[in-house]
């Protein structure tokens, strides 16, 4: 059930009232020489009056008059009405609380109280200011409440993409490798044990180690390592593999499994399809929060020509590079006989 009072806008209406007390207080005294008690007095007294008018007027009034009615004729009628209801209690209505106040001896007149016409000016000036201020000052703050409401949206849409990008990557690289487990085991190879031992390692790892939003880079390194290993029995000597580092610090935060699909393509995409010399160059450094990884494969491509084709691991990688980072590059080149993707990541511009 919605509250008759949102308490965020009361608390709003409070604070307002506080500055508004405050700039008042020093009209009277600046004007009327009078004390710091006496004006904080007159004022707090006012506004005790005026916050409670422009809460209905701009809270329910003017929400009620936007609202949309079938008869325009009747909606001006309406707002006329309203408008000098309103006009009544900015007015007279503050004329007899300011009245009220002298009789319990919490407001103290100040300069000429004799002239009614001066006093009811007084209170409409001093009401007309009011509405202005509050009205700006709740303009302003609405902005601003809508402003951080959308960015909150946008910061929960874009995790709720990342989390299921995520949850894509992980069936992927699961099914692609159990592919492997699989051949092994149906050939009756005597690696299928030790297969299965590795997979074991790379389930271990991606259940109780890759659920937060950042793991070291030395748990990343030791992920591909462990997959280059497990990917390495399903081929003989012939298949060469060069993977090399240079890290300035093993501890730096990277986002969970984000550099994998670079070498998983290169593995399925790249060598399971080249028939002859077979390899896969692998380079990653990182200096000064610049992270860099070449990932050169062997292909059976002999045209650089053809359009490069990205499978759902790439697409995947993009796509959350763009939700991750602001300042990355994931370049793809397609040459005579190998392919090489390149992935460049300012790892100080995590959004």
């Amino acid at each position: 059930m919605k509250a008759w009072i949102d308490s965020k806008m009361l608390a709003f209406y409070l604070w307002v009232s506080l500055a508004y007390v405050l700039l008042w207080t020093w009209h009277d005294m600046s004007s009327f020489n009078a004390s710091f008690l006496q004006a904080l007095l007159n004022a707090t007294w006012r506004v005790v009056y005026i916050i409670g008018i422009n809460f209905s007027f701009f809270e329910y009034a003017v929400p009620f008059l936007l609202r949309k009615k079938k008869y325009i004729v009747f909606n001006l009628v309406l707002a006329l009405l309203f408008l000098w209801i309103y006009l009544l209690l900015w007015s007279f209505g503050l004329y007899v609380w300011r009245f009220l106040g002298v009789g319990l001896h919490i407001y103290t007149p100040l300069g000429q109280a004799d002239d009614t016409g001066k006093l009811l000016e007084t209170q409409m000036a001093f009401s007309m200011g009011s509405v202005f201020f509050f009205g700006i000052s709740r303009h302003v703050y609405n902005h601003v409440r809508l402003r951080n409401t959308a960015q909150q949206l946008r910061i929960e849409k874009q995790e709720a993409e990342l989390n299921y990008l995520r949850s894509q990557t992980n069936p992927h690289f699961l099914f692609n490798t159990l592919n492997n487990v699989y051949a092994l085991a149906r050939d009756k190879d005597d690696k299928a044990p030790e297969s299965i031992l590795r997979l074991s390692k790379l389930l271990r790892f991606m259940l109780y180690e890759t659920g937060g939003d950042f793991i070291s880079i030395e748990q990343e390194l030791r992920i591909i390592t462990d997959y280059i290993e497990l990917e390495k029995l399903r081929y003989d000597e012939s298949l060469r593999i060069q993977f090399t580092q240079d890290i300035e610090n093993m501890k730096q935060a990277l986002p969970p499994l984000l550099l994998i699909p670079l070498v998983e393509n290169a593995f399925k995409h790249g060598v399971s399809e080249t028939r002859s010399r077979p390899f896969i160059h692998i380079h990653l450094a990182v200096h000064n929060r610049q992270l860099k990884l070449v990932v050169r494969n062997s292909t059976e491509e002999a045209s650089g020509q053809r359009p490069i084709k990205e499978h759902i691991g790439l697409s995947n990688l993009r796509r959350q590079l763009e939700l991750l980072y602001k300042e990355y590059d994931l370049s793809l080149r397609q040459e005579p006989f190998t392919f090489t993707a390149i992935l460049q990541i300012n790892l100080a511009s995590h959004v």
